[in-house]
């Protein structure tokens, strides 16, 4: 006997809940050992990510698989390279010392992900695949220089994000009203946005006085939400155009890695600009 709607939809979202809070112990203890658990994490998952932007653009697996090589090489070598693991900020006190400069050097190594997205593009013939390459790269980058810097700007991120997600999706089912972006994303409302503003705002709030973060971290939690939903249209966006409901089948429940860190990577690019603007004052 096949199971009734109901039934069905209370099985995913089980589903869904306890495959969310593995994903979410897994990602917390690697931010809190830092280093190269965390490293090693965000690798693995942007070369997944690489693979299934591919897939989406029918980029041949054979690039795909050079671009998540290129990805990893970046994220575990260059990264160790110029943000070397055994050197974090500090100042002759022992404490956190962030200066606008010391983010500097990731610009370099986003000019060699842009030359490295383009040789990606001209090798495949496809310019998606130079695309998915910097869109999945350069962010990616960001959050390890993050962590490099203090891990509890990772965790800001992570929270900030999440709340994103949980607080709109419960808003939106709750609330409903206006369509958000009805011929990108249908599902998405104003009040699902509104709610994920509000939830990020508190949790955001709450993460920086936790980790001593100080201005502007203490306030921004809710603009951040309008920069992670962003990355979840765009994302929702691609999927349209490629006549897909998710990025992959990886995760249950959850779909892709990609449609689980859709907002997590402007998320990460725009609070590592915030830093290498020197709008930190701590």
């Amino acid at each position: 006997m096949s199971e009734t709607p109901a039934a069905k939809a209370s099985s995913d979202l089980s589903t869904r809940f306890i495959a969310g809070i593995v994903m979410a112990a897994v990602a917390l203890t690697a931010v809190w050992y830092g280093g190269w658990a965390l490293r090693g994490l965000v690798a693995l998952a942007a070369v997944v990510m690489m693979i299934e932007w591919c897939a989406l653009h029918r980029v041949p697996r054979l690039w795909a698989w050079i671009g998540g090589v290129l990805l990893a090489a970046l994220l575990l070598g260059g990264i160790e390279y110029l943000y070397p693991d055994a050197l974090p900020p500090l100042d002759q006190d022992s404490e956190l010392a962030i200066d606008p400069d010391d983010f500097f050097f990731a610009f370099y190594a986003f000019a060699v992900v842009a030359g490295a997205a383009v040789l990606l593009a001209a090798g495949a013939r496809r310019i998606a695949a130079g695309w998915g390459f910097a869109y999945v790269a350069i962010p990616a980058f960001a959050l390890l220089v993050l962590s490099w810097a203090y891990n509890g700007l990772v965790f800001w991120v992570m929270g900030v994000t999440w709340a994103t997600d949980i607080f709109a999706y419960f808003a939106g089912r709750s609330i409903g009203g206006p369509k958000l972006a009805p011929r990108v994303s249908p599902n998405k409302t104003w009040a699902g946005l509104i709610g994920g503003m509000i939830g990020a705002g508190l949790v955001g709030w709450g993460v920086a006085l936790l980790f001593d973060l100080g201005m502007p971290f203490v306030w921004i939690g809710a603009p951040m939400a309008i920069v992670a939903q962003g990355g979840d249209l765009y994302e929702s966006w691609v999927k349209r155009r490629a006549g897909v409901k998710d990025s992959g089948a990886i995760l249950p429940g959850h779909g892709g890695v990609l449609d689980r860190l859709d907002g997590l990577l402007p998320v990460s690019l725009a609070t590592f600009l915030l830093l290498a603007a020197g709008l930190w004052t701590g």
